[in-house]
């Protein structure tokens, strides 16, 4: 009972309970048709700056072998998936997202990446061949290397 009266207050206070009071709802491209001018934007070919460096580890994330300054990743956009998603990597000539990526902490499949997933940079970082801030001794396995 309480849920109705709050709603109905909400209608109207918002003038949603009488549309004859309420703007009208324009489309963002205002008066055009649909499909006038809906061409679809052609797709950027990114560049690599360089090749990928060899992984040093099993599992290793994959390191980004080009600038991602200015990519967003938040909760409601994702850059990265604009090259890198199943359905543009061949287009864009960019290595598709692992299939792990889709799967949740009980290993079942879903969807769409799995939110864990979503926000890249937290595993991929971007390559530079710098010297290291902390020496260490660290060696890959022969398994991994060309020997």
């Amino acid at each position: 009972m309480k849920t109705h009266i709050m709603l109905a207050m909400l209608f109207a206070t918002t003038g949603l309970a009488n549309p004859a009071h309420s703007e009208p709802v324009s489309s963002l491209r205002g008066a055009v048709d649909i499909l006038q001018n809906s061409r679809a934007p052609t797709a950027k070919q990114y560049i690599k700056d360089r090749e990928p460096f060899e992984r040093d580890y099993v599992q290793q994330p994959p390191l980004i072998p080009h600038k991602i300054r200015n990519y967003r990743i938040n909760l409601k956009s994702n850059k990265c998936m604009s090259c890198h998603s199943w359905a543009k990597y061949r287009k864009a000539g960019a290595t598709k997202i692992s299939q792990t990526h889709f799967e949740d902490r009980n290993k079942q499949v879903l969807a769409n990446v799995s939110p864990r997933r979503h926000f890249c940079t937290q595993c991929h970082v971007p390559q530079v061949n710098i010297k290291p801030l902390v020496g260490n001794s660290f060696q890959p396995i022969k398994a991994i290397t060309s020997q």
